[in-house]
């Protein structure tokens, strides 16, 4: 593995690690401004630290904690391939999701992230007020 692929990778787990705690600060400090960011529907896409955090934020307000675990890595120069778990703990349980997510990081910033799950697997799961 390249240096720059070891890189890629320390600069996209980090951001996760960050985002365990939500600590949305440290985490986007690591997202370039025109970043951009996709889920699947109903989420869609959104551009940079601001739209990122406006989509998380909200979304992650009932949970308690966050464990993001990887399965498995892969990069190619600043391309990032991790397979998770992503894991969140409500107030009465756990929900945890599969999810495989491409990264891209240019000069130590992620400027494309793109997440692929079942969007139904966790939205059937999570509270809804």
């Amino acid at each position: 593995m390249t240096d720059i692929s070891r890189q890629s990778i320390e600069v996209v787990t980090s951001f996760l690690k960050a985002m365990e705690p939500l600590d949305y600060d440290t985490a986007l400090a690591l997202v370039a401004p025109s970043c951009v960011y996709i889920n699947p529907p109903p989420i869609g896409e959104v551009i940079g630290p601001q739209g990122i955090r406006a989509v998380l934020k909200p979304f992650f307000s009932p949970t308690l904690e966050n464990e993001f675990k990887i399965l498995r890595e892969s990069a190619s120069g600043g391309i990032v391939f991790l397979e998770r778990l992503d894991r969140h703990r409500l107030k009465d349980k756990w929900v945890e999701l599969p999810v495989t997510g491409v990264f891209e990081v240019k000069e130590g910033l992620i400027t494309y992230w793109r997440d692929y799950f079942d969007a139904a697997t966790i939205l059937t799961q999570w509270p809804t007020g």
